[in-house]
């Protein structure tokens, strides 16, 4: 797995995902904005969907757009402190000039924080929810350079009626109180294992959490830790913060 190795000056740093950031949601914009504002953290991790669908780099290049708006208060919070992205399965599609628009840091999925002792493993979740084959199968093939660069070759009007009816299907599915996946034991403990980690923070699965996991082979515990999805203006009001230093973490709700 790749590794962020964190400055020696670190604190405290703060893992936010699941935004699902969106013009129809003034709210939640505004919650993220104040959010950003009055952080004291000395990096901000963000870890998926942090939009709740992004269309493709170009939409920065469209006057007053949502996206521009959003590139904007992130290229001034990179400037106070060091942002890190990693995209999630709404967002996938951000790319380099993205990352140049707002200053932020990509990070590959998963990724392993280095700080001091500890070791934590960080991705958006999606990958790890084994049991959503349907949705395993897409993101497979949504990955590839080849599908992205179909899909990114269409008009961005386009592309934008395409999000627009993935949003309803979402919210539909939604509304019929299917079972959605959650992330595999196995498969999270193999990357543990494999990362010698002994913490894996991730969001997607919207199940804010902590869970225990089999200890190594030393005895040491280990944990999974689900971070929350921000819903300001739906019935569901819930949005946390992850704050963590080396040796603890902590939810803040906003």
């Amino acid at each position: 797995m790749p590794q962020l190795i964190a400055p020696a000056h670190w604190h405290t740093v703060e893992f936010i995902s699941d935004l699902h950031l969106d013009p129809g949601e003034p709210a939640t914009v505004q919650a993220w904005h104040d959010y950003l504002a009055s952080s004291t953290a000395d990096a901000i991790f963000l870890l998926g969907d942090i939009f709740e669908v992004w269309v493709g780099d170009d939409a920065l290049l469209e006057p007053g757009s949502f996206e521009a708006q959003c590139a904007s208060t992130l290229r001034a919070e990179s400037a106070k402190r060091s942002l890190f992205f990693m995209v999630g399965n709404r967002d996938f599609l951000a790319g380099d000039a993205f990352l140049q628009a707002t200053g932020m840091t990509g990070l590959a999925d998963p990724t392993v924080l280095v700080w001091g002792e500890r070791r934590i493993v960080l991705s958006h979740g999606d990958a790890l929810c084994l049991d959503d084959m349907e949705y395993q199968k897409f993101r497979t093939i949504s990955r590839s350079a080849a599908w992205q660069q179909q899909l990114l070759s269409q008009p961005l009007a386009v592309r934008r009626a395409i999000g627009k009816s993935a949003r309803s299907e979402s919210e539909q599915r939604k509304q019929s109180a299917a079972p959605y996946a959650d992330a595999d034991t196995a498969m999270s403990t193999a990357w543990l294992e494999q990362a010698q980690a002994q913490w894996l923070i991730h969001g997607h699965t919207h199940r804010p959490a902590e869970h225990a996991l089999p200890p190594d082979a030393q005895g040491q515990a280990r944990t999974r830790i689900v971070l929350s999805d921000w819903h300001i203006d739906s019935h569901v009001h819930r949005a946390e913060v992850l704050r963590v230093t080396q040796q603890d973490w902590q939810r803040l709700p906003l």
